[in-house]
């Protein structure tokens, strides 16, 4: 009997972290060619392993990018909380705080924002990354909440849900158009994008009544 003294295969120095391996492998190749341009395969071959090891983990190239989604809006959400800092100083200011946190998010990973907000499938469709991104944005929400509880001008009190819809908006606007694209696609302003976000919310919330003009 013969008994081999080289290396064992890749997959068995893959067999701990082959999970965190692939999911390495795909934001790289996200980076690249965006959430629908690599296949489970290419993954596979990125990481060193052989064709069959990602099915240990991933049924198909779906549930690998919504792993990869869940876990960046898990990240979002603890990033955006972070910078709400329950409502401090002010509700106004944390929301500005928020909308630049946004932003440090889609500059800091956009591999991963990518696969949050265009996975290529509808985030109904996997339960954990629904819920993940249900918590990203409950951050916006209990903002918003907090914001339109501080009105104090006449009529009625603007619903908390369109404003969070309203800002939520305003800031993967412009994070999507000028943050998170590659830099030759990206749409060069005169201006830094935090401070078109902080106008634009400051406008939003004076029409409001939020913030006195």
């Amino acid at each position: 009997m013969r008994f081999s003294s080289g290396p064992p295969p890749r997959d068995n120095y893959h067999h701990g972290n082959l999970r965190e391996s692939l999911i390495a492998a795909a934001l790289a190749l996200i980076a690249e060619r965006g959430p629908a341009g690599f296949s489970v395969a290419e993954a596979a071959r990125a990481a060193g392993v052989s064709p069959a090891a990602p099915y240990r983990h991933f049924r198909d190239r779906n549930a690998l990018v919504a792993e990869i989604a869940r876990q960046g809006f898990e990240r979002f959400a603890d990033q955006l909380d972070r910078a709400w800092n329950q409502g401090r100083p002010d509700p106004v200011r944390a929301i500005e705080a928020c909308g630049r946190a946004y932003l440090a998010f889609a500059r800091q990973e956009p591999a991963a924002y990518a696969a949050m907000f265009e996975p290529g499938f509808p985030i109904e469709d996997d339960a954990a990354l629904l819920a993940a991104s249900e918590r990203a944005f409950g951050v916006i929400r209990t903002a918003a909440e907090a914001a339109c509880a501080t009105h104090r001008t006449g009529g009625m009190r603007p619903p908390a849900l369109m404003v969070a819809l309203h800002l939520w908006a305003l800031a993967h606007g412009i994070a999507s158009l000028f943050v998170s694209r590659a830099d030759a696609s990206r749409r060069k302003i005169p201006m830094e994008p935090e401070d078109l976000l902080e106008a634009g919310m400051l406008i939003y919330m004076q029409s409001l009544g939020l913030v006195p003009t």
